[in-house]
């Protein structure tokens, strides 16, 4: 009887499990697992971010070996093409780098040398815009614009 007992538990627990699986895999499966690091690479850390109502954030990353600052615009949920965008500029030095176009999940990634300088920084998704000015730098206070439309 304990054996019989033992296998009732187990294909109940395996039943629940697929069941469990199907319910969250599908879920899971409609949105890549997209993440800054992803699209800038794995060296750049987030030092950033801001979000674009609630469509997605805009993600300044940073790698410390190399001086570089990385923008991403990461979608909250991926579907059908919708104009995306992510800049950079350093004021600095003038040097700027963006992309702009309809994307499904993420714009970007898009960088610049930034080391010891402040960036601004930004995004949008559909007609949602997101701007920092003058950030990560210890002398200026950032200076954030949201959800213009």
């Amino acid at each position: 009887m304990r054996i019989i007992r033992n296998i009732a538990t187990a294909g109940a627990l395996t039943a629940l499990a697929v069941g469990v699986t199907t319910a969250f895999g599908t879920t899971a499966s409609a949105a890549p697992n997209v993440t800054p690091q992803g699209v800038c690479g794995k060296a750049y850390k987030t030092v950033n971010s801001a979000p674009v109502g609630s469509l997605g954030t805009v993600y300044l990353t940073y790698n410390s070996s190399t001086g570089k600052n990385c923008v991403a615009t990461i979608r909250a949920n991926p579907g059908a093409a919708k104009h995306m965008s992510a800049s950079i500029y350093v004021p600095d030095t003038e040097e700027w780098a963006g992309d702009d176009g309809n994307y499904t999940s993420y714009a970007g990634p898009v960088s610049v040398y930034g080391k010891g300088h402040c960036v601004s920084w930004g995004g949008s998704i559909d007609n949602v815009y997101v701007s920092v000015e003058n950030s990560n730098c210890a002398s200026l206070k950032e200076r954030r614009v949201t959800e213009v439309r």
